[in-house]
C-alpha cells in the first residue's frame, strides 16, 4: 500500500525516532509499504518519520541512481553499483573522510533542492531484517542517502545543514509546504 509523504511542519519530522523489537505491530507490511511508498514516491530512501512512524527505520536504494546514469557519468562515484537495504535500529559508529557537497532534496520538503555537505564515509551498527545485528561501512552516495535518512530518525531536515540566512530566504516556500500549497505526484500528509 502506498502511504502519504509527512510534509514539512509535521512534528513526526522533529521527534527523535525510537529502537523497535522484532514484535513491533505489522512490522512485515510496514516494510513493504515503505519500499512501495519510496518508489512510487521517485525517491531513493525513506525513513519511517516520513510516513508518521516515530521509529528507528528507513530503507533506500542507491542502485537505481547508477541504474539511471548517463554513459559518460559512469565511475564517478566509488560506491558503484549502490546498494540496497533495510536498516533497523541505526545507530552511526563512525564518520570519516572530507566532507563533500551534492545537491540533495526531500520528499517531506518537496521542489527544493540545496547543496549539502557531508562526509565521505559512515560506518553504522544496525540490524537487517531478520534483526540480525550489522556493522557495515558505506562511502559515496550510498553514503550521502543514508546519512539523509539517519537524519529523520534524529529528528533533522537536510535543510539544517544550510546556512541560516539561506533558510530565511526560502521561509516562505517551507511555509507553503506546511500548508500544502505545493503540487506533487505522491500522496502527501500535511499538519493541521
Amino acid at each position: 500500500m502506498i502511504l502519504p509523504i509527512v510534509a514539512y511542519g509535521s512534528p513526526v519530522l522533529r521527534a527523535v525516532s525510537t529502537d523497535i523489537t522484532p514484535e513491533y505491530p505489522g512490522l512485515d507490511k510496514l516494510i513493504a509499504d515503505m519500499w512501495e511508498t519510496m518508489y512510487n514516491s521517485n525517491g531513493v530512501g525513506l525513513a519511517a518519520p516520513q510516513i508518521n512512524k516515530p521509529i528507528r527505520l528507513f530503507v533506500m536504494d542507491s542502485e537505481q541512481i547508477f541504474e539511471n546514469q548517463e554513459e559518460d557519468e559512469k565511475g564517478e562515484y566509488p560506491d558503484e553499483p549502490g546498494f540496497k537495504g533495510l536498516f533497523i535500529n541505526a545507530h552511526i559508529k563512525t564518520l570519516e573522510g572530507k566532507e563533500w557537497s551534492y545537491n540533495e532534496g526531500c520528499l517531506s520538503i518537496p521542489k527544493i533542492r540545496e547543496d549539502i555537505l557531508r562526509q565521505e564515509s559512515v560506518t553504522l551498527d544496525y540490524l537487517d531484517e531478520n534483526f540480525e545485528p550489522q556493522t557495515r561501512t558505506f562511502i559515496g552516495l550510498t553514503a550521502r542517502i543514508i546519512l539523509h535518512e539517519y537524519d529523520h530518525l534524529d529528528g533533522k531536515l537536510f535543510i539544517d545543514h544550510i546556512k541560516p540566512l539561506k533558510r530565511t530566504l526560502m521561509k516562505r516556500k517551507l511555509d507553503d509546504i506546511s500548508k500544502g500549497k505545493v503540487r506533487v505526484d505522491y500522496r502527501m500528509l500535511f499538519p493541521k
